[in-house]
């Protein structure tokens, strides 16, 4: 039988060495690493808790695992569920935690690192996948009143391993304060705009720039808002190019389609990396 040749340069060797580099530090998930090998990952079978089935192979399938929405569940069972989720993927976010229900959250999270959406009711539970080398995604919101559901858009994106670069209180009042951030805004792949009242903010960042915008419409706004209805119809009505529109308040799916999209050109090189950075605007 013949000895064992080394690897040459020119038999993949090479190219496997450096996929298995981006998976150990965190560039590239062990399911993407395992599709791009033509070999998928075998699915995760879900875990029955009594009153939830929890999807441990969405992470696999989707590229971020199951998210909790909260909103309607009792504290126990957004715990548990957590819990779950966290200890198979060492993270879990949950979103829509009625403000009643947080403090028991904290306390029953007290040793576990957590971050927390001001104001969203989102909770990024554990450690979180380190950051995979994408440029930022800009994340503007019109007024400080939309804050909240921009904390909860940077709290999905990081989640996804990704950050944010939030640019706040340049709605259309004051177009000269947005004018003057355009360089920031113009380094993202995609660019998640936040807004209440009319709506009319992604518009105008979508005549500005060539990339995608996600638009969110926001509750914010006097009566003939409708808590939002004016402004969800107002960008749905855009006549700006390039503008999809997720529904009123909805941070998590801006940031879950703006993240994916940014994924889509791989990781950013160094320059442009720098050129906007994950700060949270002023």
């Amino acid at each position: 039988m013949k000895p064992t040749e080394p690897a040459s340069d020119d038999d993949g060797s090479g190219d496997l060495h450096a996929l298995l580099g981006d998976v150990a530090a965190g560039r590239l998930s062990p399911a993407a690493a395992a599709a791009r090998l033509g070999r998928p990952a075998p699915a995760e079978p879900p875990e029955r808790l009594g009153f939830a089935t929890v999807d441990h192979d969405r992470g696999r399938r989707c590229g971020l695992p199951e998210v909790v929405y909260a909103e309607h569940k009792t504290p126990e069972e957004v715990i548990a569920i957590v819990d779950a989720l966290r200890e198979r993927s060492g993270y879990a976010l949950a979103t829509r935690v009625k403000e009643a229900d947080r403090p028991a959250l904290r306390a029953a999270w007290s040793g576990v690192p957590v971050q927390e959406a001001a104001g969203a009711g989102a909770f990024l539970v554990g450690s979180p996948p380190p950051l995979v080398g994408l440029p930022p995604v800009p994340v503007v919101a019109a007024g400080t009143s939309d804050l909240p559901v921009a904390r909860e858009a940077e709290l999905t994106l990081r989640a996804m391993g990704q950050s944010a670069h939030r640019i706040t209180d340049v709605g259309v009042a004051g177009l000269h304060r947005l004018l003057e951030r355009l360089p920031e805004l113009a380094a993202g792949r995609v660019v998640v705009v936040i807004a209440g009242m009319e709506g009319a903010l992604p518009s105008v960042v979508a005549g500005l720039l060539p990339a995608p915008v996600v638009a969110v419409p926001t509750s914010v706004g006097y009566g003939a808002a409708f808590g939002g209805v004016a402004a969800l119809l107002g960008m749905l009505n855009s006549c700006g190019s390039g503008v999809t529109v997720v529904n009123i308040d909805n941070g998590f799916g801006a940031a879950l389609s703006a993240g994916r999209i940014n994924a889509l050109g791989g990781p950013a090189e160094p320059d442009a990396a720098a050129a906007v950075s994950p700060a949270s605007g002023r």
